[in-house]
């Protein structure tokens, strides 16, 4: 007779989506296990992947491709691409209703729109938004990718950019691997200089947002812009 833990599919018809844990939603995705393990244990086993407090975790979905997906015994290559789909999708979703709301004087509404795209990355990685004079998005690029615990950015980059792009304003977001929103010192140099040459330039360095583990900092609400 089945434990009724192991009933992730009839909980969801009896009681809705609300009464089924990211475990029981991920095991109806997965539908079957294996002879030794349910499909809810599989998917607790998918979603603790990577994760240092072995805590099961959505992000855990952000993080993982298709060959590590595979090497789940009971997870062949159908199941490993819907699972992706379903955590691509999600990422999308979210990107979208922020964009609703993304208002470029507000850091809270920037941090929202990007978060998703910046908070699972495994690397740290350091966004320019070149903006307008009413602060509009004119493009964002790519700086730097660096290591897992640094990223060097080139003050003179940022403005070369700004001014072949013709922007009066720009902005720095990058994301914190560790989940940590402390700036570190090199943050701290670097958003400095970045002021300072603009000043210079007559381009203004609106803001500097770090991303972290689904929380954000920006310096010009902390106080160092």
């Amino acid at each position: 007779m089945l434990d009724e833990r192991d009933m992730p599919y009839e909980r969801f018809l009896e009681r809705g989506p609300d009464a089924c844990s990211d475990a029981d939603l991920l095991a109806i995705i997965i539908r079957t296990g294996t002879a030794n393990e349910s499909a809810v244990d599989l998917a607790e086993r998918i979603l603790t992947s990577g994760n240092r407090d072995g805590r099961p975790r959505l992000r855990s979905l952000c993080n993982i491709s298709l060959e590590e997906l595979m090497s789940f015994n009971g997870i062949g290559e159908v199941k490993a691409v819907k699972i992706l789909c379903i955590a691509e999708l999600s990422r999308r979703l979210s990107t979208e209703r922020a964009g609703e709301k993304l208002i470029f004087s507000s850091p809270s509404s920037v941090a929202d729109y990007y978060m998703e795209t910046l908070c699972n990355l495994e690397q740290e990685q350091v966004m320019l938004l070149l903006l307008d004079n009413r602060l509009a998005l004119i493009r964002e690029e790519i700086l730097s990718i660096g290591t897992v615990n640094a990223s060097l950015v080139s003050p003179r980059e940022v403005f070369v950019r700004a001014v072949k792009s013709r922007a009066v304003n720009v902005m720095l977001l990058h994301n914190h691997p560790s989940g940590s929103t402390e700036p570190s010192q090199e943050d701290l140099n670097i958003t400095q200089r970045v002021q300072e040459l603009g000043r210079m330039m007559d381009i203004q360095l609106v803001d500097h947002i770090i991303i972290g583990d689904h929380e954000y900092l920006s310096f010009k609400e902390a106080g160092y812009l």
